[in-house]
């Protein structure tokens, strides 16, 4: 192989997992954890993320914690009386061979008593704990609020 070749290998072994933003624990993958840039005050954000089950048994989120935090919880949004709230829930069901969105406007993890303001370009750790795969360990990228604008715009990232 030419020396050409072989730089270009091995530039590219380096640059490629930086790219890389996917997690893996058992059968289950987490791609593109993300929270979105907040004010210098806020005291709360939120973490999104994709779960893939390629597992032949289904799973549930339990549990979600970050040093970045005080306390993280699971939520969701749900219509009542005419009106979106958002709620806690217990834990989050993925289904054999599915998939499960957490974005604006639906499930998430809530990051209460922030240690200090969420930046873009950085990233903080999120523990993840599942039923049946236990847990893992993640890094949430921090984005420009620019960049999800709409809710749906988080299925760009489909393919990092």
């Amino acid at each position: 192989m030419p020396i050409r070749s072989l730089t270009l290998a091995a530039l590219l072994a380096c640059v490629l997992p930086s790219f890389a933003h996917e997690y893996k624990v058992g059968e289950l993958t987490i791609d593109h954890p993300w929270s979105r840039e907040l004010p210098p005050n806020a005291p709360a954000g939120a973490a999104y993320f994709t779960l893939h089950n390629q597992g032949a048994e289904a799973d549930r989120l339990i549990a979600a914690s970050s040093p970045r935090a005080q306390k993280s919880e699971l939520h969701t949004h749900l219509q009542q009386d005419g009106m979106m709230k958002m709620v806690q829930i217990p834990g989050v069901d993925i289904p054999t061979h599915g998939e499960v969105v957490f974005q604006p406007g639906g499930n998430h993890v809530m990051l209460f008593g922030l240690s200090q303001p969420l930046k873009a370009g950085e990233q903080f750790p999120l523990t993840l704990e599942f039923e049946k795969a236990g847990k893992v360990d993640v890094q949430v990228k921090v984005e420009s609020a620019d960049d999800h604008a709409m809710p749906m715009q988080h299925d760009a990232h489909g393919s990092h």
